[in-house]
């Protein structure tokens, strides 16, 4: 398999485990404050993440001093990133919020292309382009669903941009465990400060299990999604954060009793288009070098 086409795994199994998370999040938001979930659910994964790290030795290995800037940089956008994110997320329905944020392969692309040199074709462009098209059918910006939360949405998309641009600078040394450890408690820390504005309710055993299991899911797409911008071209991974829309839709669907319109259906035939024939393109495709960064 060669490093586009695991890349392309990871991404895939990135946006099922942070689309679960989601739908685990905006469920117990209805009963619960939204950042003591954060809170709790950041204390777990971050525990987790941290035990994982010990156990395969990642915690003792050391970042190199070059690597600390874009360390810093990356847990930083994720936090920048979370709160509009999170905003939206509790005041839209999830396939909403899935579908706007698939805008990503797009913005990712072309600064991979202008700020990485990432050799970017045609038939990439066209196929990215024809998803971004599902996205607008989806979305119709101008629509009833086209709101200030959308824009909220959009906010977040930026933001996630320029996390996954830092994380493409990191250099093999560096551990991916150690840096979701970073990204974790970023999350978790952001939520304790704005948990404190709020008032804490009382856990049940069930919300409790509940917010285990998002720390399992969020831990996963921590993980995958470093790994997924550490192997292979920008232009080749990132068609794959198409699936977290299909994620999306079912969650809505099966969670939130969300059914798409004939017309969202379109656009997540158009976004999942891309993403299948970019899959078989690489199949069929030898394998090429990756660029290296510049130190």
């Amino acid at each position: 398999m060669n490093d586009n086409l695991r890349g392309a795994a990871f991404m895939m199994g990135s946006m099922a485990t942070f689309t679960l998370n989601d739908a685990a999040i905006k469920f117990l938001a209805q009963d619960l404050p939204t950042f003591q979930v954060v809170f709790l659910r950041g204390i777990a994964a971050t525990l987790l993440i941290a035990f994982l790290a010990y156990a395969t030795g990642a915690l003792a290995r050391p970042i190199p001093r070059r690597d600390w800037p874009f360390v810093i940089g990356r847990s930083v956008a994720e936090v920048v990133s979370f709160f509009p994110f999170v905003l939206a997320l509790t005041h839209m329905p999830l396939a909403n919020v899935t579908a706007i944020l698939q805008a990503l392969p797009l913005t990712i692309t072309a600064a991979g292309a202008l700020f990485l040199g990432e050799a970017v074709g045609r038939r990439r462009w066209t196929a990215i382009g024809v998803g971004f098209l599902g996205v607008l059918l989806i979305v119709r910006p101008g629509g009833a669903d086209f709101d200030g939360w959308s824009l909220v949405a959009l906010s977040a998309m930026l933001t996630i941009t320029a996390r996954d641009l830092i994380t493409r600078r990191l250099s093999r040394d560096v551990p991916s465990l150690k840096v979701a450890i970073f990204t974790a408690a970023g999350v978790m820390l952001l939520g304790l400060v704005l948990s404190l504005r709020q008032s804490w309710q009382p856990v049940a055993p069930a919300q409790g299990g509940l917010i285990l299991a998002a720390s399992a899911f969020i831990f996963g797409g921590y993980l995958f999604s470093i790994m997924a911008m550490r192997v292979g071209d920008v232009a080749a991974v990132t068609p794959f954060r198409y699936t977290a829309l299909v994620w999306g839709l079912l969650l809505g669907w099966a969670v939130f009793d969300e059914w798409p319109d004939n017309l969202t259906l379109a656009g997540a035939a158009l976004i999942a288009g891309p993403g299948l024939y970019t899959l078989w393109r690489e199949g069929r495709a030898a394998p090429t070098p990756r660029p290296v960064a510049p130190r």
